[in-house]
């Protein structure tokens, strides 16, 4: 069910929803947390929508989409649109496009929908604040969500995040190479446990994924790691280098299944396709703490990574 409002305020949104959910039987939903989905326009906010909207078999809640980028300079006014039922998957969605002064006021504007006594997520679908924590969305978070990759200068704007990183914040590029992440410490887990001397990694120019990766490899194994270029749109190679012989995963530009090679055994094939975003999401809603590894992994090992082009 969709219900439009044009020139409207917060506190009416708040009530047509409640009204809504009443009469659609969701006041007997439970939703576990609010996220808040921070947008430059309305397609970052139906792309962020969608993925939330599969994140939310795992984790019902109140999805307020905000398109911040439409600001303009008019007079202050609101347009609204809730979305109840089964349109808004196993959670309730209300998008907010403010014009004048309430473009510049979006904490206060999204204060009437939160859930009372539920966590708040914060996720910036485009470019993020330069310090998500300080930002008066993030800091009304416990989790503070960028995605680099969809912006411009995605390596730039994730070297950025670094100097203002704290606790609760996180990118989903971070979410991206979990598989890798998983499939390579189960490897170095079995013998021979013979010290890795040299790393690495390739992929697509440009990658946060791939960067993040080399990152987590550095700051995890204290070694030298090099940064490959591959035409592709992922991660495709990571090569473990030791005296017995290198372990390498590679994963073909556009397959799903990778091939892990370690000396005196057959290759084994792995399962090991790109995730989509809504995955990505749903990982990251899991955990309201602080992910003190992502943290190190930004902080310390980041800077231990070269692009190619500065060696």
């Amino acid at each position: 069910m969709f219900t439009t409002m044009h020139g409207t305020t917060a506190a009416a949104v708040s009530a047509k929803l409640t009204a809504l959910r009443r009469a659609s039987g969701a006041l007997t939903f439970t939703r576990v947390l609010t996220l808040i989905i921070v947008a430059d326009d309305l397609a970052g906010a139906e792309r962020g929508i969608n993925a939330a909207n599969g994140a939310s078999r795992e984790h019902p809640c109140r999805i307020i989409a905000v398109v911040a980028g439409e600001g303009g300079d008019g007079p202050a006014s609101i347009d609204a649109q809730i979305r109840v039922g089964g349109d808004a998957g196993l959670s309730e969605v209300v998008i907010l496009q403010p014009r004048g002064g309430p473009a510049d006021a979006i904490d206060t504007l999204v204060m009437p929908l939160l859930l009372p006594d539920a966590p708040i997520v914060v996720w910036w679908t485009d470019r993020p604040p330069a310090v998500p924590s300080r930002d008066p969305l993030g800091a009304m978070a416990q989790r503070r969500i960028t995605d680099v990759t969809a912006g411009e200068a995605p390596l730039e704007m994730l070297r950025s995040l670094a100097p203002g990183y704290a606790p609760g914040d996180t990118d989903l590029s971070w979410a991206r190479v979990t598989l890798w992440r998983g499939l390579l410490a189960a490897t170095l887990d079995e013998p021979p446990h013979v010290p890795i001397t040299r790393v690495r990694v390739t992929g697509a120019d440009e990658r946060p994924s791939v960067y993040i990766l080399a990152a987590w490899l550095a700051e995890s194994l204290g070694v030298p790691v090099e940064i490959g270029v591959e035409e592709s749109r992922a991660i495709t190679r990571v090569e473990l280098e030791r005296e017995p012989g290198p372990i390498t995963l590679r994963r073909e530009p556009g397959a799903s299944v990778a091939f892990l090679s370690r000396p005196g055994r057959i290759d084994q094939r792995i399962n090991l396709p790109e995730r989509i975003l809504a995955d990505c999401l749903t990982e990251e809603l899991r955990r309201l703490d602080a992910d003190e590894t992502y943290g190190r992994v930004l902080t310390r090992g980041l800077p231990l990574v070269t692009p190619p082009k500065e060696k």
